[in-house]
Formats: structure tokens, C-alpha cells, sequence
């Protein structure tokens, strides 16, 4: 059964080296959102302005949390996933580091077998 990987990042500016360290051990591609967590929108602290400045943008783009998510084999090395992870973003037992969980998929369409699209 396919896994899908989930990680949250406190530091969006890790999210590169995440990537990186994610396509050189083997998994095959990843989606990336901005995110924000409940304790920023609950402070009020996401709240974009209508038309917002290139000033703000930026500064809202320091905090923002990032969320990456791949769907990889069963037979992937979920161990190696996150000892490599935490190489780059330090230890997820640490506060303000991120979160990663593994979720089983029942079902998943559009997957290619042992293609990458990440560049090399």
C-alpha cells in the first residue's frame, strides 16, 4: 500500500534543503503549500490586506509555515525519510521544528512508478 508523507515545517526557509534531501533519497516528487498554523490565525497574524504592499508579502512569506506532501512506495524507506529530514530541519521532537506523519493511501491515480520529477 502507497504512503503518503506529510511534513510541516516551522522554518519555511528549510524547506529547500528538505527537498533536496528528499529527492536524493529517492522520492519521486512533492507538492508544496504555504501554511500557517492555528495559533498565528488565532493572533490575528495572517490577515492579508486587500491589496498588499511587496514589503508585506515578503514579511508574510518569513513566517509562513510550509506544508510538503509525496505519495511513495510501500517498500520506501520511511526510516531514512526522516533520519535525513532531520538532518536538515533538526530533530521533530524539538519545539518550532515541524511535524511529519505517514498516512496510509487506499487508493491513488496518476502515479508513475520510479519517475522523478525532480531535476537533477
Amino acid at each position: 500500500m502507497n504512503k503518503m508523507i506529510v511534513l510541516v515545517l516551522a522554518d519555511g526557509s528549510k524547506t529547500m534543503p528538505a527537498l533536496e534531501v528528499w529527492a536524493r533519497i529517492g522520492v519521486p516528487g512533492a507538492t508544496i503549500l504555504d501554511s500557517s498554523g492555528i495559533g498565528r490565525q488565532l493572533a490575528g497574524h495572517d490577515d492579508l490586506p486587500l491589496i498588499p504592499s511587496l514589503r508585506a508579502l515578503l514579511r508574510t512569506q518569513e513566517h509562513t509555515h510550509r506544508t510538503i506532501f509525496s505519495v511513495v512506495a510501500d517498500s520506501f524507506d520511511i526510516a531514512t525519510l526522516i533520519q535525513a529530514t532531520e538532518a536538515v530541519i533538526g530533530r521533530l521532537d524539538d519545539p518550532h521544528t515541524g511535524i511529519l506523519i505517514v498516512l496510509p493511501v487506499l487508493e491513488a491515480y496518476g502515479l508513475r512508478e520510479n519517475d522523478s520529477i525532480f531535476v537533477e
